[in-house]
């Protein structure tokens, strides 16, 4: 008995230090150069595809904004390449955490919890998939969170990873569409388009000036109280 409450410990403090140093590395390693990226896809063969998919994956592991990187990858291999390696480094990523945290802290939290946690157990069974669909549509819960958290319940591996793969699509596209139209966005704001913007914005906000000057002044020139 005390060794099975021994190594449930034991993997509660490993997936504890798992998580501290994926955050560590994610503050004080810097992510390469969008030159320096796009300079080793270049002419990269399957397997760069493949190992840019798993490091990918293994990012997201930390608490980093996924977002980000969805943005940089479509900046840097475009919106095809990007969004696949995106959508599939997501859900390799998702999968592994839940992994982690179904092997590692499932134990520990059922002995902390205890019955209290049956409740969501069910829940989670019997709707699981649902929840977790809305959780990746609805963004509120970081990708990190939602992966570790679900792996911590008795939800279904099948559901999870549907309600992930499904749920990922419509954030993954825009983000990654956002990164790949950067360049045309830029390409767009030179000076030639952006002076005739400002001008516009000048324009209107000294027309709106002006109109809320007039609204608040009496007929006989002073300013408007209102009674």
């Amino acid at each position: 008995m005390r060794t099975a409450v021994d190594s449930t410990w034991v993997r509660a403090a490993v997936l504890g230090l798992v998580l501290a140093t994926g955050g560590a590395l994610a503050l004080t390693v810097d992510l390469p150069s969008v030159d320096a990226l796009r300079a080793w896809l270049d002419g990269a063969g399957t397997a760069a595809w493949a190992a840019l998919v798993v490091g990918l994956a293994l990012v997201l592991l930390a608490p980093v904004p996924r977002s980000a990187l969805s943005v940089l990858l479509g900046v840097v291999a475009g919106f095809g390449a990007g969004l696949a390696v995106a959508l599939a480094g997501g859900l390799l990523g998702g999968l592994a955490a839940f992994g982690l945290a179904r092997a590692l802290g499932r134990p520990a939290v059922t002995r902390l919890a205890g019955p209290r946690l049956g409740r969501v157990d069910g829940l989670m069974v019997d709707r699981g998939f649902w929840a977790l669909l809305l959780g990746r549509l609805l963004p509120v819960v970081p990708f990190v969170v939602l992966s570790y958290g679900a792996g911590l319940t008795a939800v279904r591996v099948t559901p999870y990873a549907l309600s992930t793969a499904i749920g990922l699509v419509p954030s993954t596209t825009v983000q990654v569409g956002v990164g790949a139209s950067a360049g045309v966005l830029a390409a767009w704001a030179t000076p030639v388009a952006v002076v005739p913007v400002a001008a516009a914005v000048l324009v209107l906000t000294g027309f709106g000036a002006f109109a809320w000057r007039r609204r608040w002044r009496a007929p006989d020139g002073r300013s408007a109280t209102v009674s």
